[in-house]
């Protein structure tokens, strides 16, 4: 299809078909301040050389690459083959519809279901999508699948020390359905895991399930077997959320602590930061939600001659099923999103991803322990972290703290006080490491903050 702009007399014989003078009446039912906003601002039309030259000097401008940083809270700066990177821009991948007909996307549908199997093989559990939007919708949808197979229950609970923006996301889904509501349960301020009394307490009998994250908000990984077993006790389903995917090749699998259900980001496994987006939700679970669960699932079958071939399979989204049973509204760019993750997953192999996942742990190690000879911050939870660390700055407030930092050329983290009205972290900071990190940036981190004694 080719695109043709519409020439001026194309615009005016428009106008005059529609009986207006300008276009923007066309707009006229939006309020008049938040409507055609000026565009005197917009410089005139240059040549293309001169344009080139001028977004140069824009991107001079940012000074990110100068930058040492250590933010994390959901987004994560890892390494990407640039193998990913290539073979992933190709105009095949890059352009494909939803792949109705399997006869003629017998590519696209294989690239899917290598996707499904490795992500499996991270979760230890029985089948997974291809794929979801990103972790936070992925997060509300292993909510909703946990309510829809709890059939006649109607309430989900949710740990406090879940990603909170997650929990909006997640509260967004469900203000609306009225035959659905959200119960809190709290964590522990000294060790920051899940109260696991608290839980025990909330657990009713209209509880479906319990969306925990692990490692949590604050970066400690939580006992997911001791939470699996309060929630089987009382009839209710376990709903791991993954923020951080490459904690997956470190630690146990989900499927192996009992976990029914796990979702999370899975930005880490070849995509870059990207301001944001577009990123990878993912959601795998047990074989009992299978024809509940959301989004794409692609199955090995063979044709009428015995070869091996891809499909779809349990659809269900509303273009496939009658609509009021749909679970599902993934689209098509998503695909691109699992090609990705499973172009760097396959590139890294399990030797590779384990190598990561242990760089990651050992780099936040090192920082503890060298961090613990200064009197003027401490490390909050000290015990069962992965790549991420709350840090308490006692001396100065929080802010001041990491401005002189960021005049040194460090962001040091996210300040927790965002996310959390609790004294106990109106001074923290929450602080992340990957395999990125060398020694002498941690090193370098370590010196400035000593400085600021």
């Amino acid at each position: 299809m080719r695109y043709l702009p519409l020439t001026d007399s194309d615009r005016e014989e428009i106008r005059n078909f529609l009986e207006i003078k300008e276009t923007k009446e066309l707009f006229s039912d939006i309020p008049r301040d938040k409507a055609y906003y000026p565009l005197e601002h917009i410089p005139p039309a240059v040549p293309e050389d001169e344009l080139i030259k001028t977004f140069k000097a824009i991107a001079r401008k940012n000074k990110f690459p100068d930058y040492l940083s250590f933010l994390g809270g959901g987004a994560y700066n890892h390494f990407i083959p640039e193998v990913v990177n290539h073979l992933s821009q190709k105009g095949e991948f890059l352009t494909p519809y939803t792949p109705y007909q399997p006869e003629v996307s017998q590519g696209s549908l294989q690239a899917m279901f290598e996707y499904q199997t490795m992500m499996c093989m991270l979760t230890g559990m029985d089948v997974a999508n291809a794929s979801l939007y990103d972790g936070g919708t992925a997060a509300a949808e292993g909510a909703l699948l946990a309510l829809r197979k709890g059939r006649k229950k109607n309430t989900i609970l949710v740990a406090r020390n879940l990603h909170y923006e997650y929990i909006e996301i997640i509260e967004t889904y469900i203000r609306h359905l009225e035959e659905y509501q959200i119960d809190y349960v709290d964590f522990d301020k000294e060790t920051g895991k899940v109260n696991l009394e608290d839980l025990d307490k909330k657990i009713c009998k209209e509880c479906a399930g319990f969306l925990f994250q692990s490692p949590n908000f604050f970066g400690v990984v939580e006992d997911s077997k001791k939470i699996s077993d309060i929630l089987h006790g009382k009839g209710a389903y376990s709903v791991q959320v993954v923020v951080e995917a490459m904690s997956l090749p470190l630690l146990a699998p989900p499927g192996e602590t009992d976990v029914d259900i796990v979702v999370g980001e899975a930005q880490s496994f070849g995509l870059p930061l990207s301001y944001g987006g577009p990123y990878l939700g993912f959601m795998a679970v047990k074989k009992d939600f299978i024809r509940r669960m959301p989004g794409r699932l692609v199955g090995e079958t063979v044709d009428v001659d015995g070869n091996r071939g891809y499909v779809l399979t349990l659809s269900t989204r509303e273009q496939h099923i009658k609509r009021e049973k749909a679970t599902s509204n993934i689209c098509t760019n998503q695909a691109w999103c699992a090609l990705r993750a499973g172009m760097y997953l396959s590139t890294m192999g399990k030797t590779g991803l384990m190598k990561i996942s242990k760089t990651n742990h050992l780099n936040t190690a090192y920082f503890v322990k060298e961090i613990a000879g200064f009197d003027h911050v401490n490390i909050k939870h000290k015990n069962n972290f992965f790549n991420e660390v709350v840090l308490e700055v006692k001396h100065m407030p929080v802010d001041d703290f990491i401005d002189k930092l960021e005049k040194k050329g460090i962001l040091v983290g996210v300040p927790l006080k965002w996310f959390f009205k609790d004294k106990a972290y109106a001074s923290a900071v929450l602080i992340n490491f990957t395999e990125l990190h060398k020694k002498p940036d941690i090193d370098s981190l370590i010196s400035a903050i000593g400085e600021l004694q």
